[in-house]
């Protein structure tokens, strides 16, 4: 009778552990699953890959080691744990993206707020002579010098987050001063030359040059000036103003010049 007693216990622990092992397998396929699921959106989603791409890496790495546990009989905790993982990195990288997005378009609201109020001086402007004293004044305070191409304004490296081609907000209004000179001379039209310091690879410095002057034709597009009124060059680390070999002769030399054409549209000699 202790016999029997002895092996129905035993039978009945078994059947609970495989139970057990029944529910927790079941949640750890789920959790992979959900992670799989997360992974695949954030995955396919431009804004986020081009936000928050290292957190979309580890997702995926993540999720590729939940994958190979499961698959070779590992521990359903570990596989539960690199599936957690992977599903926390693809809900960061989605917080990331929306959080830039939102930056995005706090900067755009901003820079329409500037362009009304200017909107709204030019609007409030009685005379030629005042007009014409406007005019005057937006030119000085565009720091332009002259030189052999003509008339130039440099945006400094100050106006561009560090190896990126965005504008920072702070670049809003002298950007829309130009709009605006460009407005009231219909006739002028600009050449945007982007240029950077020496460090780094050479063909990278001469495409992010470019990229930096084409976001800056891409504003004034934005705003209503003809984009048949602009050119863009990039000219990576050539023509430095300063040595490179001071953090601030390279602040220097990484800039955006807009070159101005004479009041017939005429455009001095490129580079």
């Amino acid at each position: 009778m202790n016999v029997q007693l002895q092996l129905l216990g035993g039978a009945l622990l078994a059947l609970l552990l495989s139970g057990c092992a029944g529910s927790q397998q079941q949640s750890s396929s789920e959790a992979l699953e959900a992670a799989r699921s997360s992974f695949l959106a954030v995955k396919e989603n431009s804004d986020v890959l081009r936000s928050a791409p290292k957190d979309v890496i580890r997702a995926g790495e993540s999720l590729a080691r939940a994958d190979r546990l499961s698959s070779y009989w590992g521990s359903a905790d570990d596989v539960s744990h690199y599936a957690y993982l992977s599903q926390r990195y693809s809900d960061i990288a989605g917080q990331n993206s929306a959080l830039n997005l939102n930056q995005d378009r706090a900067a755009k609201l901003e820079l329409e707020r500037q362009r009304l109020q200017l909107d709204l001086r030019e609007a409030k402007l009685l005379s030629v002579q005042e007009q014409s004293n406007w005019l005057e004044e937006q030119m000085v305070s565009l720091a332009t010098s002259e030189t052999g191409r003509g008339l130039v304004m440099t945006l400094g490296d100050v106006l561009f987050d560090a190896g990126r081609a965005n504008l920072n907000a702070s670049a809003n209004r002298t950007v829309l001063k130009l709009v605006q000179f460009l407005r009231l001379n219909p006739r002028r039209v600009v050449r945007i030359e982007g240029y950077s310091d020496s460090r780094g690879d050479k063909l990278e410095n001469l495409e992010l040059s470019r990229a930096r002057a084409q976001t800056v034709a891409d504003v004034l597009i934005d705003l209503g000036i003809d984009s048949k009124r602009i050119e863009v060059q990039g000219h990576g680390e050539s023509f430095p103003l300063a040595e490179n070999a001071s953090a601030r002769g390279r602040a220097q030399n990484r800039r955006v010049e807009i070159v101005f054409s004479d009041e017939q549209g005429r455009l001095g000699l490129a580079r």
